[in-house]
């Protein structure tokens, strides 16, 4: 990503709307879906400036890893967690069948290889061990948002399962999410598209009413994510096993 880019969401992920609902969404998630085992380890991939890590300490001892020497610099002032420089898919700093769960949050569309990224990342899980993914969705909704976030790609929900099957993992489930704003969200990136409007990144916290609206509609999702598949959205949440007992 642009460096202006990581200093503007380590500024604003603690309060954005997009943010802080999809952390709640993630929880949810994971607390529904994933029986972790006591005293789980965890692994972050691509954790960026950091905001999700103390939501994943809810669940274990949590690692990270993150190319970026900016991103990682901006991390380690929110956390003391075990955060080390790292890139895939060669250059994963930890060891083979280590962790429970491996979470990846909008990290494959970054890579130009995300197979080979894909199949590094389940090469750190214990057999049976479990991984939580996020994309973007939909090349259509491809905006100046995704030029300045670095990414190769946008994802459709069977692309990315059959990515997951490469990679030799077992699917459990995916689904669309942000589904709810997702109208509000395509008219904005194709009006921008139309016009040739190149605003930073979508960055902007709203005023207070308005975030806090947005946020409690996006995060509502969390009743259903995980309960029923959502049949479009802004991203994808995929969740899969490595095979094991």
């Amino acid at each position: 990503m642009e460096q202006q880019v990581y200093s503007r969401m380590a500024e604003i992920e603690g309060a954005h709307w997009w943010f802080v609902a999809r952390r709640r969404i993630l929880r949810a998630a994971i607390r529904r879906l994933v029986p972790l085992p006591p005293a789980a380890r965890l692994l972050e991939a691509g954790c960026g400036t950091g905001g999700n890590l103390a939501m994943l300490e809810d669940f274990g001892e949590v690692s990270a890893f993150e190319p970026d020497a900016r991103a990682r610099e901006l991390a380690r002032r929110k956390t003391a967690i075990q955060l080390r420089e790292g890139r895939l898919p060669a250059k994963v700093p930890f060891e083979a069948e280590t962790f429970d769960l491996v979470v990846a949050l909008d990290v494959l569309e970054h890579l130009d290889d995300d197979l080979a990224g894909l199949k590094a990342l389940r090469d750190r899980l214990r057999p049976g061990g479990w991984m939580l993914i996020t994309v973007p969705a939909y090349c259509f909704l491809w905006s100046h948002h995704d030029v300045v976030h670095h990414h190769r790609r946008r994802y459709r929900k069977k692309a990315l399962v059959r990515l997951a099957l490469a990679a030799e993992l077992s699917l459990v489930t995916a689904t669309y999410f942000n589904t709810l704003l997702f109208p509000v969200v395509a008219v904005v990136r194709f009006g921008k598209n139309l016009l040739g409007i190149e605003s930073a990144d979508d960055s902007d916290v709203p005023a207070p009413p308005l975030n806090d609206l947005l946020g409690a509609v996006f995060a509502s999702e969390r009743h259903l994510v995980g309960r029923i598949g959502l049949p479009i959205g802004v991203s994808i949440l995929m969740l899969a096993r490595r095979p094991g007992p």
